[in-house]
């Protein structure tokens, strides 16, 4: 694909017409600047958003966010809605790691608060917070434990002790998604997530903390409660080996059946069946247990987090408390009401490093956000800054709700691996004040921050589309990684 394949429709979006391709169903639209929009063209997430394009049942456009870069089957950055009961749903539109995404944790302290505890604070976080491939934790559960997880998400944790009725609240919805079905997840998923709940991971999955460095929005900053000069924590991560492996069975499960179903796709990797086919319904049933996982998952890293802070700075700052500002994934199909060509439908949304960007007046906002709209979570890459977004009308007329993720990879892991010395990479960090405790100098390296695309630019795009709104602007003080 090259420039001349598309148009340019309004200053931040473009558009890949439907004729460009014979077995395209919609157009194929994605947002960038000048500069993202060549990086989009370096590698094949275009012409994945394209083949994202021919799946039946899609309605509107297929869609891509300013920090796409290529993926299983979809881009990473993609959107696409298929009409319901009779459109697909496709695991490779959610992607592996079901429900990963981000929580913002917030502290009434400042950065000159915690300055002399830092280092202290970044070596409890990495000792408390289990982290690494395949690491396991200290929540070990048994199959009825993790089936009674898979149906009960963040109220699980809320049930044992480690969860306030606040942080469900302030959880994408509510922390639980109704209608998980543990039986129609593998037993394979149950053994490799037997002790990872309350653990990190490694790849670009990190815990955080941050310094407010600006606020652009006072209303809605206020309602989070954020103010500048704040420290606040984030947690990256989603469903571990669990979700992974729902995935890779549910993949397998529907190349078997995709052609019984007429289904002919340009690409084997966006395997779908239809939402309303016993295979469809199974795995939405499965994917929802493993979104529950996740946030579960973040839920007890957050216990982990309070107690680091607690350890660390009790009887030497007024106020340690940790409270939760929200929590958002960005790896998942969601059924959702929209309006599409002036009629309002159902709709299963697919959002692929995307986030949900509802706007003001939804009704599943809780009350506390419901008049500024959707708090949105975009982390940087590791050493860069971090934003904090609210949804928008706009977003709900443009893009069904949704906005970016993330900075979005510009280098693979193995160049990344090749071109940077994580050793380097950790002395430059450290020398601007980032306190960094990783597992491996190899894992440190493969999430430079110049294997990202720029995540400033990524969050002008948005904003100047109209699909999110700046509320702040974080920078890292620590940071742990796997």
């Amino acid at each position: 694909m090259n420039q001349s394949d598309f148009k340019r429709i309004s200053p931040y979006l473009y558009e890949i017409p439907r004729s460009y391709r014979g077995d395209m169903r919609a157009p194929a639209r994605f947002y960038a600047d000048a500069e993202l929009l060549q990086q989009a063209l370096g590698d094949k997430s275009l012409d994945q958003l394209v083949n994202s394009a021919t799946l039946p049942g899609i309605v509107a456009y297929a869609l891509a966010m300013p920090d796409i870069h290529q993926g299983y089957g979809f881009p990473i950055g993609g959107v696409v809605a298929t009409e319901t009961p009779d459109g697909v749903i496709s695991p490779g539109g959610v992607g592996y790691d079901i429900n990963c995404g981000v929580r913002l944790l917030g502290t009434r302290l400042s950065r000159e608060d915690v300055a002399p505890y830092l280092d202290d604070l970044a070596t409890q976080l990495q000792r408390n917070c289990p982290h690494g491939v395949g690491r396991g934790g200290a929540f070990t559960l048994n199959r009825k434990e993790m089936a009674e997880v898979v149906r009960e998400g963040a109220r699980w944790a809320l049930k044992h002790g480690y969860a306030t009725e606040m942080d469900l609240e302030r959880t994408e919805e509510n922390g639980r998604i109704a209608g998980a079905d543990p039986d129609k997840i593998g037993p394979r998923a149950y053994e490799r997530a037997a002790d990872q709940l309350g653990t990190l991971g490694a790849g670009n999955h990190f815990i955080e903390v941050d310094v407010v460095d600006e606020v652009f929005d006072e209303t809605a900053a206020a309602a989070m409660g954020l103010f500048p000069g704040q420290i606040v924590a984030q947690i990256h991560c989603g469903s571990r080996g669990f979700g992974h492996q729902v995935c890779t069975d549910y993949v397998a499960r529907f190349q078997k059946v995709v052609h019984k179903y007429g289904i002919t796709l340009p690409d084997r990797e966006l395997v779908c069946a239809p939402l309303n086919s016993p295979e469809g319904q199974d795995y939405l049933a499965a994917m929802k247990g493993a979104a529950n996982f996740a946030f579960c998952n973040r839920q007890l890293l957050t216990h982990l987090i309070r107690r680091s802070f607690d350890e660390t700075l009790r009887g030497k700052v007024a106020n340690a408390a940790v409270y939760q500002v929200y929590d958002i994934a960005h790896n998942m199909a969601k059924i959702e009401e929209h309006e599409v060509d002036g009629r309002r439908m159902s709709v299963c949304v697919h959002r692929k490093g995307a986030t949900r960007a509802f706007g003001p007046g939804s009704p599943v906002l809780p009350a506390v956000y419901r008049d500024i709209g959707q708090p949105v979570l975009v982390p940087g890459s590791m050493g860069t800054a971090s934003w904090v977004l609210v949804g928008t009308e706009g977003s709900m007329a443009q893009s069904f709700g949704s906005t970016c993720h993330g900075a979005g990879r510009m280098m693979s892991r193995s160049r990344a691996k090749r071109e940077v010395q994580g050793g380097e990479l950790r002395r430059e960090l450290e020398s601007r004040g980032i306190r960094v405790r990783a597992g491996s100098l190899a894992g440190l390296a493969e999430e430079a921050p110049e294997a990202y695309k720029d995540v400033d630019r990524v969050i002008e795009v948005v904003h100047g589309a109209g699909i999110a709104r700046k509320v702040a602007r974080l920078v890292p003080v620590a940071v742990v990684k796997g």
